[in-house]
């Protein structure tokens, strides 16, 4: 290597085989050339591109080799590393990220080198730009002649902006435009919007679909593809939206998927057109962030706004940022009357507010004029709120995933925070279904031990539910409107029962079999209460348990009555039946009493080496399938592991037994789209056989049956035809049908003078409007046409509005150079002059007429 050097220096420099002069920001971007021997010696080296460069249409050579050489140094594990253009990484400086996330160190490379992702991390992990990052990278600059090339759909309005935001922010020297198509915006800006040819479209599923279907879009030029929250937009109903997009996109599409909880089952996600997909699954075990404080509480319904109140004014620190999540609208308006009134100033969020209320309130929360935001689950996904601190969950949720989503929005990106759950008697199932589904213990509170608080499932002490409520009735006493709103939020929460999702058997076995009254006051509660007040509320909790061992004809074990006696002889009798029924009582106790962790069931190392090779199966790569160390003897010895006495030993050989569940079930259910969890039974339900007869009855046997039609109020015959009128956008009308739609487009382009020069609706050309076909703003200017030959000349035929207007410039100059309007300002002053000087016979005018005048 020495040799070669010396033969460089003592070479003689020609003026075309000059050294490349490799300049970057800061030494982060290097390249590294070789000179082969083979080399002409007038060949130029290859030179990193200068930014002007990389605007071009046309992607320099020297991009390929920069990647390559960096992937071979592999120096750092910055962004540098991976082979970014120049704009797409300044952008990335100016944000402020210096090294990539976990999931964007996974993501960036697979998705530059052209493959479909399947994206699954923790919330606050840095999602968002490990799918805009490569999408800029791609894009590289803008396209006059072509429609939008990348589309990222997202399941809420919020979410959509905040992408948008961040598109923005990102890809500030891309000079890439967007277009932000939501629900609740007027349709006349977003036909504008798309007909500025932007590069980017962001949108909900319900109005995008609504638009596409007005202008008759192909998007045919899309290359890239982003369901952002990609199971929530499976399981929201958007199935025909979603289907109606998808059918106009090109087949050579690459197609990614995000989301913080994904299952590993890609038949769930067949409608989005994978093709050979990459899974990445990340955080598997460690779904919630370390940093992140868990607290629930046990109370009833009726207690919950008491201890709202509580934790906002006594447990959370004035300057600290709360988001409170409830069940339903009326919650929402109930708790912000109520918080109102009670002097806590708060901002709110529903689906059904409109949108301008809604970037108000959050404007208001961002701002910080307003330290608590109470929402729906319409802002569980997504969101980023910098600087939040707690998440209080008002009404549990009935999804493992859902509860993962929603104090996601705290512990973001390295900061800490907290989250508050209250639990109610009915709502405690779902407490041990989040525990199985994040593979932890469920840790109660117990009396007289010193426990850390994180974590803990602990009762509320009767004192502070006091205090609070006293407050309460004053309020519901002197406000009407409070009570009527109360009295909605109860029935609401009647219908949001009968909606909501059933816990698993196992967890409602687990509760049955758990004697909750035994739970101590939680340590954040109980902290503050002295050790008598402790003492009184331990007491009345024993008065409360305390159950006679006699019936109420054997008090007095004196009488003689004939009930008395019919008692003593049945006792005497069944007393047997009796003490065997307590001992199996005693011994389901001991098994699950509160000392006594509830752990999920344990993997053993060469079952977990199966599973990735099942899953290797399904994908052509998968990432982040190794799981974390299991439960060792040592756990065990210690209590911890699933060894007890009364246990009975398996007599099944381990080495043969296959088993009818995985290993992963409880994980897998929690992710899975339906929610309920996929379990072999609904499977099996829900799996139909239509085999084709070969008899005649056989054969019409599927014309005989019976549907419920809502409409005639009856059943009806099904024939089996797909009813297409039936695609309805987010706001419930009917876009599909031909006869209800109403032409916003149309009407659009007369409004404001737009011709399609060439559209794409029914062109090979594809994708959005071009910027030929210009819209010109509101002014209703017209940009030159063009077809695809060359400019087209412009005509010289006018229409009836330019003729009038050019006759009435005409006239206007001809009377202002014949002088008339001096003629006429002097006629004006002329007839004010002979009305002065009337006055009615009276000479000058005085008082009123004179003011008048």
């Amino acid at each position: 290597m020495a040799q070669r050097k010396k033969k460089l220096t003592k070479k003689k420099r020609r003026p075309g085989n000059r050294e490349p002069d490799v300049e970057s920001d800061g030494g982060e971007f290097e390249l590294a050339a070789q000179i082969d021997k083979d080399e002409s010696p007038g060949r130029k080296l290859p030179r990193f591109p200068a930014p002007s460069e990389c605007l071009s249409d046309v992607e320099p050579d020297t991009r390929e080799l920069v990647r390559a050489q960096n992937k071979k140094k592999k120096k750092s594990g910055g962004f540098q590393s991976m082979g970014l253009s120049y704009p797409v990484y300044k952008g990335i400086m100016k944000k402020g990220y210096k090294v990539p996330t976990p999931i964007q160190r996974k993501t960036i490379p697979v998705i530059l080198d052209g493959k479909d992702v399947v994206a699954m991390a923790r919330t606050g992990s840095g999602k968002t730009a490990a799918f805009l990052v490569p999408m800029f990278e791609r894009l590289k600059a803008p396209q006059a002649q072509s429609g939008a090339r990348a589309l990222i759909l997202t399941p809420t309005r919020e979410l959509a902006l905040q992408t948008m935001k961040f598109t923005k922010e990102l890809g500030k020297f891309t000079g890439l435009k967007t277009a932000l198509i939501l629900g609740g915006d007027r349709m006349d800006d977003q036909f504008a919007a798309l007909h500025e040819n932007p590069d980017i479209i962001i949108g909900t599923p319900g109005r995008l679909m609504h638009v596409v279907m007005e202008m008759n879009l192909k998007l045919q030029s899309v290359e890239y593809v982003v369901f952002d929250e990609a199971d929530r937009l499976f399981e929201m109903g958007f199935a025909e939206q979603l289907q109606e997009i998808i059918k106009r996109l090109p087949d050579a599409r690459q197609t990614a998927l995000f989301s913080a909880t994904l299952p590993k089952m890609l038949v769930e996600f067949a409608r989005a057109g994978l093709t050979e997909p990459v899974l990445i699954r990340l955080d598997v075990d460690t779904k919630l962030s370390d940093q992140l404080k868990l607290a629930f509480f046990q109370l009833r319904v009726d207690d919950k706004p008491a201890l709202l109140l509580h934790l906002l004014r006594n447990v959370v620190k004035p300057q600290e940022q709360t988001v409170v999540f409830v069940a339903t609208k009326h919650h929402v308006e109930y708790l912000k009357e109520l918080l109102a009134l009670q002097g806590v100033p708060c901002a709110y969020i529903y689906s059904a507010l409109d949108q301008t209320a809604r970037k108000i309130n959050i404007g208001q929360f961002v701002h910080r004029k307003a330290m608590v935001l109470l929402v729906t689950d319409v802002a569980a996904r997504g969101i980023d709120i910098p600087l939040l601190d707690n998440v209080i969950n008002y009404n549990f949720p009935s999804k493992a995933k859902l509860f993962l989503h929603r104090v996601g929005r705290v512990a973001r990106a390295g900061r800490s925070g907290t989250a508050y759950s209250l639990v109610c008697p009915d709502e405690t199932p779902y407490v041990y279904d989040l525990h199985l589904f994040l593979g932890r213990p469920v840790q109660f509170s117990l009396p007289d031990q010193l426990q850390d608080a994180d974590g803990i499932f602990g009762r509320v002490p009767q004192s502070i539910l006091d205090d609070e409520e006293a407050q309460l009735i004053t309020a519901h006493e002197n406000s009407q409107d409070l009570q009527s709103l109360r009295r909605v939020a109860e029935n609401a929460y009647k219908q949001y029962l009968k909606s909501r999702p059933t816990p698993s058997p196992e967890s409602i076995k687990r509760v049955k079999n758990t004697e909750l009254h035994d739970m101590a006051v939680h340590p954040l509660l109980g902290s503050g209460l002295a050790k008598m007040e402790l003492n009184r509320l331990q007491m009345v909790d024993s008065i409360k348990g305390y159950k006679s061992k006699a019936t109420i004809f054997e008090i007095n074990s004196t009488s003689k009555t004939m009930a008395s006696e019919v008692m003593r002889a049945k006792r005497k009798r069944h007393n047997y039946l009796v003490d065997k029924f307590l001992q199996a009582r005693e011994d389901r106790m001991e098994e699950n009493r509160l000392t006594r962790p509830v752990l999920p069931t344990t993997r053993p190392t060469d079952e977990k080496q199966s599973e990735e090779e099942d899953m290797q199966g399904l994908f052509s790569e998968v990432f982040g399938g190794k799981r974390k160390k299991e439960l060792g003897k040592e756990d065990e010895e210690s209590g911890l592991g699933p060894k007890s006495k009364k246990i009975r030993q398996s007599s099944r050989e381990e080495e043969f037994y296959i088993p009818y569940r995985p290993k992963d079930f409880d994980s897998e259910r929690g992710l899975s789209l339906g929610g309920e969890g996929s379990t072999f039974e609904k499977q099996a339900s829900s799996a139909i056989l239509d085999l084709m007869g070969d008899e005649s009855n056989q054969l019409t046997q599927y014309k005989n049956i019976m549907k419920w039609d809502r409409k005639r109020k009856r059943f009806v015959r099904d024939t089996g035809k797909e009813n297409k009128k039936k695609i309805r956008t987010e706001s419930g009308q009917v876009v599909g049908a031909s006869s209800k739609k109403k032409n916003f487009y149309e009407e659009w382009k007369k409004k404001y003078k737009v011709d399609d020069a060439a559209p794409d609706s029914d062109e090979e050309t594809g994708g959005t409007r071009g910027r030929k076909a210009g819209v010109g703003g509101r002014r209703g200017r017209r940009a030159p046409q063009q077809q695809k030959g060359g400019p087209q000349a412009r005509s010289e035929l006018k229409t009836r509005e330019q003729i009038l207007k050019q006759r009435k410039k005409k006239a206007k100059e001809r009377f202002l150079q014949s002088g008339n309007l001096k003629k006429l300002k002097t006629k004006n002053r002329q007839r004010l002059n002979e009305v002065k000087r009337s006055g009615f016979g009276r000479g000058p005018k005085k008082g009123k007429l004179r003011k008048k005048m």
